[in-house]
């Protein structure tokens, strides 16, 4: 499998390529990448979790107990738990994030998907997440996985994000195009 050398030279590329090979040779890439993605949705719904992860002042063991009893509680496999509890040891917990998401990025590539990053003013109903993603899909000639999330201050529109590319069709990006323009 081809892996981007951006991936590979982060700290965090290292750390999901080091997972993603792990779970390739026990075959449960899916698995690993649910439990990811249920550690993301933890780490964004919870400003406690966040503060475990990334707080100094506590210890390996501290950090190791705690991320432990979380992932306990969230029912995650023995691979993740136990990738979990590598972290904690290293002190690399702070870099969960990106972790998740280069194996996100990782796992796409191995299954031919490119991932889009979608921000919207409002919340989107699963026809135009549907649509988004039928048309995201013809141009760009594979399978698109979105993931979106909302930020009131686009105002209308949508923002879309695909590896380095950007499509930026907000209201807030055209008035501030029509506030330099009108300053010239």
């Amino acid at each position: 499998m081809e892996i981007s050398a951006g991936i590979q030279a982060s700290l965090a590329g290292r750390y999901a390529s080091a997972l993603f090979d792990l779970a390739s040779e026990a075959g449960t890439v899916s698995a690993v990448e649910s439990d990811l993605d249920t550690l993301a949705n933890a780490l964004a719904e919870s400003a406690e979790l966040r503060e475990v992860t990334t707080n100094p002042e506590l210890s390996r063991k501290a950090q190791g107990s705690a991320i432990a009893g979380v992932a306990a509680h969230l029912g995650l496999g023995e691979l993740s738990k136990n990738f979990l509890g590598v972290l904690a040891q290293n002190r690399r917990l702070g870099h969960l994030g990106d972790i998740i998401r280069a194996f996100r990025a990782i796992a796409a590539a191995q299954r031919g998907e490119v991932t889009a990053e979608v921000t919207s003013a409002h919340a989107l109903t699963d026809a135009q997440i549907d649509a988004l993603k039928t048309k995201l899909t013809a141009r760009e000639g594979r399978t698109v996985k979105l993931h979106s999330k909302v930020d009131p201050d686009l105002l209308g529109g949508l923002v879309v994000t695909i590896g380095s590319k950007r499509i930026d069709g907000s209201i807030r990006t055209r008035l501030n195009s029509l506030a330099q323009a009108m300053k010239a």
